[in-house]
C-alpha cells in the first residue's frame, strides 16, 4: 500500500483560511445538514511518460476542485512517497488524503478531501501493469463512500466485460449494502451498449443522462468520439446527484472537462485552454456532483473569478464571482503586490457576484480575496495572480515622457519561443508587441524579460504608433527581409526556453504585460503562440497553426495583412 494521510489526521477540509474553499460549486447555501461532494474520474496524464509531470492535468484538477478523484496513470516525479505527497499537496492541498497502488507501471489511485479509513487493490486478472484501486472514505453523514479507480483494457469488449464481472464480485463480497459506491475511471469503452455496462448495472446505475462538455459532447477520448471515461454510482448515491455548477455555468448531468471548448476558461483557472489538447493528453476528466444528507454544514467560500491568469485593463469593469455556503455577507478585497490589501466593499450580500472597477495601476501580481464579513478567518483568494494593464503602458502614456496621450494600449501579441530547426537558430525567436490603442506610446527604455533576466531594452526614441506592432528578434539574422518594424535583442539574444517560459514587458520597472507559455505552446519547432483573436489584449494564447496555415506572422496580422 502507498497511502498518504495528512499528519494532523483532520477531516481534509482546511477549517480556517478557506484557501481550498470546499467544493464551492453550489452557488449558495445547501440545505441544512447536507454536504456537496464532487467526484471526478481522471485519466488526464500527458507527455511521453504517462505521468502528471507536465502539469496539464494538475491545472485541470486545480481549476475544477474535485473532492474525491479516481485517478489513473498515477505517476509523478520519481514516484517516491515524497513526490506523490508533493503532487497531492500542490494539486489539492496538504489536508487531502490519497491511496496509490504499488508495483504497477500505470497505477490507479484515489485522492480525497475526506479521510480514507481503508484502502487497497483488487486483482485485475486481465492485465499485469495495474489493478483495481479501492478506498473507503469517511464522508460526512452516517454512510461511508466506497470508490474504485479502474482502468480497463483496450483489447476488446469481451475482455472488458470479464474485468467488470471480476470487479462486481469483489464489490459484492466487500462493500456493505448500506454504504455509497462509485466506480470511476477509464473504461476504454467504444460505445455505451458494451456488455460491461450491463454487468456493472448490478451494482451501479449506468443509465442516462450523461455528463457533457460545453458543446453537449458526451465522449471523452482524445478525439472526442468515444465514451471512454465514466463516474458510475449506486442507486443510493444517484438519488442525490445535482447539477454541476462552476462560476456562472451549469451542467445538469455533470461535466466532461475539455478546456479547448470550456468558456469562459477563467472559471476553471489555472487550467489553460490548450491543456486538454496537450501532447499525449490521455482523455477528458468526468465530474459529477452529489448533495448527500447528514453531517454538519461547513461554511465555505471559493473565488471563481478572477482566479489567476486573466489580463484586465485598468479602469474597466469586471464581475468578481465566488461561491459560498453558510455565509450571509461577504467582504471583498484586492492586492496589487500580493501583500497589501485594499477593501473593495466591507459587506455585500452573498450573491456570488460583484461588479468591480479595476484600478488603473499596472501589475502582474494582482489577486482578489473574498471573506465572510463576520469572520475574516473564513476566506478564499485567487489561486494565482492576474494582470492589470493600463492605457499607454505603465503610467498612462504621458508620465513616461513619451507621446502617448493616455489611450495607448501596448501588450504581448505573438511570441515564438521554439525556434525553427532547433539549436543554432535562436536568432529567429521573437516577441511581438502591439499597440491597439488610439495614441502612440513612447516605449523608450521599456524592457522585455524572460523568466531569468532582461533580454532587450528598447532604444531611446522608440515610439510604437497607434494600431501598430513592433517585433524583437533574438538576433539580426532572424529578421525577415523587408520587415521594417523589427529590431534585434539588445543583449544579443532572447534565450527563451523551449520547455516553457514567462515573457514580461516592463516600463520603469512596472509590469505592462506578462504571459506564461507552457509546453503546449512551446513544443513545436517554428510555431509561435498568438493571441486568439489576434490583436486583442485580453485574448488567450493559442498555437499559430490553429489560426492560419502559416507557422508564425511576426510584424503582421495572422492573415498576413499589416498592422
Amino acid at each position: 500500500m502507498d497511502a498518504g494521510f495528512p499528519g494532523d489526521a483532520g477531516t481534509g477540509t482546511d477549517g480556517g483560511t478557506g484557501t481550498d474553499g470546499g467544493t464551492g460549486t453550489d452557488g449558495g447555501t445547501p440545505p441544512p445538514s447536507s454536504t456537496l461532494i464532487r467526484l471526478m474520474a481522471a485519466n488526464i496524464s500527458s507527455g511521453n511518460l504517462q505521468s502528471y509531470d507536465p502539469g496539464h492535468g494538475i491545472r485541470i484538477m486545480q481549476g475544477t476542485k474535485p473532492d474525491v478523484v479516481m485517478i489513473q496513470e498515477f505517476n509523478y516525479g520519481s514516484n517516491s512517497s515524497a513526490d506523490i505527497r508533493g503532487f497531492v499537496d500542490t494539486t489539492f492541498g496538504p489536508n487531502f488524503y490519497y491511496y496509490r497502488e504499488t508495483g504497477a507501471q500505470i497505477p490507479n489511485g484515489v485522492i480525497s478531501r475526506y479521510p480514507i479509513i481503508a484502502a487497497g487493490e483488487w486483482t485485475d486478472t486481465q492485465v499485469s501493469n495495474r489493478d483495481f484501486a479501492w478506498a473507503r472514505i469517511d464522508v460526512p453523514g452516517p454512510r461511508d463512500l466506497w470508490v474504485v479507480s479502474v482502468h480497463l483494457l483496450t483489447s476488446g469488449a469481451g475482455v472488458r466485460n470479464t474485468e467488470a464481472g471480476n470487479l462486481v464480485n469483489f464489490i459484492n463480497a466487500n462493500v456493505p449494502q448500506g454504504d455509497y459506491l462509485a466506480i470511476g475511471g477509464d473504461f476504454n469503452t467504444d460505445n455505451r451498449s458494451e456488455s460491461c455496462f450491463s454487468t456493472f448495472s448490478s451494482v451501479v446505475t449506468t443509465s442516462s443522462p450523461y455528463p457533457a462538455d460545453r458543446n453537449g459532447n458526451n465522449n471523452t477520448n482524445a478525439g472526442r468520439s468515444k465514451p471512454y471515461d465514466h463516474v458510475l454510482v449506486d442507486a443510493d448515491l444517484r438519488q442525490y446527484q445535482v447539477a454541476t455548477v462552476i462560476g456562472s455555468s451549469t451542467f445538469p448531468a455533470g461535466l466532461v472537462v475539455d478546456t479547448r471548448v470550456y468558456s469562459p476558461i477563467s472559471e476553471i483557472s489555472p487550467a489553460q485552454s490548450g491543456d486538454s489538447g496537450s501532447t499525449n493528453m490521455q482523455h477528458m476528466a468526468i465530474i459529477k456532483d452529489f448533495l448527500i444528507p447528514g453531517g454538519t454544514t461547513t461554511a465555505s467560500i471559493t473565488v471563481n473569478s478572477p482566479n489567476g491568469g486573466e489580463s484586465w485593463v485598468g479602469g474597466s469593469s469586471h464581475a468578481i464571482t465566488w461561491t459560498s455556503s453558510g455565509v450571509v455577507n461577504a467582504k471583498l478585497e484586492y492586492t496589487l503586490d500580493g501583500s497589501a490589501w485594499t477593501t473593495i466593499t466591507s459587506s455585500t450580500a452573498s450573491s456570488g457576484s460583484y461588479t468591480w472597477t479595476v484600478p488603473n495601476v499596472a501589475t502582474s501580481a494582482a489577486k482578489v480575496r473574498v471573506s465572510d464579513a463576520s469572520n475574516s478567518a473564513l476566506n478564499d483568494t485567487s489561486n494565482a495572480s492576474f494582470t492589470i494593464t493600463v492605457s499607454g503602458g505603465a503610467d498612462g502614456g504621458v508620465a513616461d515622457g513619451g507621446t502617448g496621450t493616455g489611450d495607448g494600449l501596448v501588450f504581448l501579441n505573438e511570441v515564438l519561443i521554439n525556434e525553427p530547426g532547433g539549436a543554432g537558430a535562436e536568432a529567429y525567436e521573437f516577441v511581438e508587441l502591439v499597440n491597439s490603442g488610439g495614441a502612440a506610446v513612447d516605449i523608450s527604455g521599456w524592457t522585455i524579460s524572460d523568466a531569468v533576466s532582461v533580454r532587450h531594452v528598447f532604444a531611446s526614441g522608440t515610439v510604437l504608433g497607434a494600431g501598430r506592432a513592433i517585433v524583437v528578434f533574438g538576433g539580426p539574422a532572424g529578421i525577415p527581409g523587408g520587415l521594417t518594424n523589427a529590431v534585434a535583442a539588445s543583449t544579443g539574444g532572447l534565450n527563451l526556453s523551449n520547455s516553457g517560459d514567462t515573457v514580461t514587458v516592463k516600463s520603469g520597472g512596472v509590469t505592462v504585460d506578462s504571459a506564461t507559455f507552457g509546453t503546449t505552446l512551446t513544443g513545436t519547432d517554428g510555431v509561435s503562440a498568438n493571441r486568439s483573436p489576434d490583436g486583442v489584449n485580453t485574448a488567450t494564447f493559442v498555437l499559430h497553426t490553429s489560426l492560419s496555415s502559416s507557422q508564425s506572422s511576426p510584424g503582421v496580422r495572422v492573415n498576413g495583412s499589416p498592422f
